[in-house]
Parts: C-alpha cells; sequence; structure tokens
C-alpha cells in the first residue's frame, strides 16, 4: 500500500501546484489529500508540506481546528466566482452551469467554516 499512497500523494501535490495558478481549482484540499498520502508512505515529505511557509500553516489549521483563516476564505470564493465568470466568456451553456453550481454548494460551506 506504501507505494500507491507515495503515487497518490505526488499527483495530489501536483494538482495543488496546478490549483496555486487556476482559478477554479482548489490548492488547500489537493494538500491535504497530499498529506495524508504522504503520512502514510513518506513522512519526510508530509512534514515538508505541513513546514512550507505559505501553505503550512492553512494546512496545519485545517488538520488541527477544521479552520479556514478569513482571508483564504475570500479568496477561495473569489477564485470560484472568477471561475464562473471565465466559463462563462469561454464555454458557456452547460459548463457555467456546472461551475455555479460548485460555488452554490461550496461557497456557503467554505464560508461557514472557523476562523
Amino acid at each position: 500500500m506504501r507505494p500507491l499512497f507515495l503515487a497518490g500523494g505526488i499527483i495530489t501535490t501536483g494538482l495543488a501546484a496546478l490549483g496555486a495558478f487556476l482559478p477554479i481549482m482548489p490548492t488547500v484540499p489537493f494538500l491535504l489529500v497530499a498529506v495524508f498520502c504522504f503520512a502514510r508512505s513518506n513522512p519526510a515529505w508530509e512534514q515538508r508540506i505541513l513546514d512550507h511557509p505559505f501553505w503550512g500553516p492553512q494546512v496545519r489549521d485545517w488538520h488541527e481546528r477544521r479552520a479556514i483563516p478569513r482571508r483564504a476564505k475570500w479568496m477561495a470564493i473569489g477564485g470560484m466566482s472568477a471561475g464562473v465568470f471565465f466559463t462563462w466568456a469561454t464555454l458557456g451553456g452547460v459548463f457555467v452551469w456546472i461551475s455555479l453550481a460548485i460555488l452554490l454548494v461550496f461557497g456557503p460551506w467554505i464560508w461557514t467554516r472557523n476562523e
């Protein structure tokens, strides 16, 4: 199982890196999955994520207190809103409804988490 967890951690870390640059794709949720996988396969890499100066505090806040900082909430909801607009401007049709549904389901959920 260890190689599978290692592969999962590497893949989700890569997806988190993409999410840092794409407006509709999240970063921290993928890092949470990566930490989970690395805890079971490579604790040194888990610690590297937890010690990261920018992403580490957000991952630790969620892991320890199930909390999302207010600034991160604004950024997440703003990014999802930008994604809805981008989808509307480029793809339109059913895709904008999918993007809007993601915003309407996950936006309030994010906003109601502890700070």
